[in-house]
């Protein structure tokens, strides 16, 4: 077999791998607070994102590939040397996976971008020095790493704080609900349907102005609002007392404590799979130790409450699958991108600054990241969904509105954000609209933590195995 054949099959493995991984590791970002509020299973998160993420792959993914793949280093400094670029790529998918496959199994929801941008910019500047670096679009991607979840962090707080007193506050607050939900209808479907068709379907050959893509948005938003008047107008409104703090007794309190510290024995001295449980048992323990702490608010009483949020559990499956479809366009360019890049290469033997993204390429990412969330993609979700705040199909369906608003924006600018950083800072927005008590501090530092260790890691691997396959084929 030709060398040029067998890299190819390598990058056609290491990308699908990467894809995987993605899958794997991010699908949390998209469905993690569905299935923490309850709004949706496990089983039924992984179908729709399933869809929805090769959707978002297959017809937008090529905004972002452009930026990953050309954007980080400079590839004039491979001319007359365009091998060490497609062993360099090769090594950088292969890093990431790895270390998104490592983090998924522990259920660390890292950043899939973070992995990929340390990876390449590791061995580019192996290669050619910091001169390599394109460090102005270096400083872009930074950027939008601080930016998007302090952006995604605001719209959430701003939104639940929004509708906690609307709706939640008021006398009525199922009829306030019915009133609200066909205008955030009509805006989730204008926005999403803006992105899809003004140049986001340029793959399926339809060009639109920006005058047409508006107009077909305006009708999308204005037919789904009035399809979600009608059907909100069918709940009947009916009175509840107030909200209640409820109080546990104090022997529950110690009781948890030393449930707690038996726990964090057994852990010690436990071995997976069993350590995996007893972790998630020791969260929720952890949550229920800070509620007899200071109280467990109850919103609304039984009938009233449920029925509020059985409105807002539909906006919440709404909004979840809009931030599937973004995450699929987003970061299929994680895998995609360097993949790319090595196809070119092997097809023409020199580096080409744009070149078109195959369909059977998007294609491959996107299967992959449907593969990635059948399979491993639990682990990370129960750590999104239920251990950062307690989530409900409200809060959930405001930190999700607010992750796919602005993860489309960064899509468009070509700017490959951190889903994960987007989704945590929506998450923080409503943990903190009810007070700092309300977030596990604890578990967003260990996030934290994590998304700093990524980048060097992605590095390191990228360099050892760009040494390895230069070792082996050059």
């Amino acid at each position: 077999m030709e060398i040029q054949s067998l890299l190819l099959l390598l990058g056609i493995g290491f990308g699908f791998y990467m894809a995987w991984s993605i899958g794997a590791n991010d699908v949390a970002n998209a469905m993690g607070t569905s299935v923490g509020s309850r709004a949706l299973t496990i089983k039924q998160a992984v179908m729709i994102a399933a869809v929805l993420e090769f959707l978002g792959a297959f017809l937008v993914g090529t905004h972002v590939s452009e930026t990953i793949r050309s954007g980080i280093i400079s590839p004039t400094i491979f001319h007359n040397h365009e091998f060490d670029l497609v062993y360099g790529m090769l090594g950088s998918l292969l890093a990431a996976g790895i270390w998104l496959q490592f983090a998924s199994y522990f259920g660390w929801p890292v950043s899939t971008t973070h992995s990929i941008v340390g990876a390449v910019l590791g061995f580019g500047v192996l290669y050619g020095g910091f001169d390599a670096a394109d460090w102005r679009q270096v400083g872009s991607i930074v950027a939008s790493w601080v930016i998007s979840p302090l952006m995604s962090g605001t719209i959430s707080y701003l939104l639940f704080s929004t509708l906690r007193r609307m709706v939640y506050d008021s006398d009525e607050p199922i009829l306030a609900a019915k009133k609200i939900t066909p205008y955030l209808v009509f805006f989730v479907f204008f926005v999403l349907t803006l992105t899809m068709v003004f140049k986001g379907l340029k793959n399926l050959s339809l060009d639109l102005s920006f005058g047409q893509a508006l107009i077909i948005a305006l009708i999308a938003g204005a037919v789904a609002s009035l399809v979600s008047r009608v059907l909100v107008n069918r709940i009947e409104p009916v009175r509840s007392p107030d909200r209640k703090l409820i109080r546990q007794p104090a022997p529950v309190g110690k009781a948890i404590a030393r449930a707690l510290n038996h726990l964090a024995k057994a852990i010690t001295d436990s071995r997976d799979p069993v350590t995996t449980r007893l972790m998630k048992i020791k969260g929720d323990l952890e949550t229920s130790a800070r509620d007899v702490e200071r109280g467990s608010e109850v919103e609304r009483s039984q009938p009233e409450y449920r029925t509020v949020q059985r409105i807002f559990v539909y906006l919440q499956i709404l909004s979840a699958s809009f931030v599937a479809f973004a995450h699929g366009a987003n970061d299929v360019a994680n895998a995609i991108g360097p993949l790319a890049a090595v196809i070119s290469i092997l097809d023409t033997g020199q580096i080409a600054m744009k070149a078109p993204v195959p369909l059977w390429v998007l294609g491959l990412g996107g299967i992959g990241i449907v593969v990635g969330l059948s399979t491993w993609g639990w682990r990370v979700m129960m750590t999104i969904g239920e251990k950062i705040t307690e989530l409900t199909p409200t809060r959930g369906f405001s930190a999700e509105f607010a992750t796919a608003v602005t993860i489309v924006l960064a899509t468009k600018l070509g700017l490959p954000i951190s889903t994960t950083h987007t989704l945590v800072g929506g998450v923080l927005g409503v943990g903190l609209a009810r007070g700092i008590g309300a977030l596990n501090l604890r578990v967003v530092t260990n996030i934290v933590i994590s998304w700093i260790i990524t980048i060097p890691v992605g590095a390191g691997g990228a360099i050892l195995f760009y040494a390895i396959l230069k070792g082996i084929f050059g």
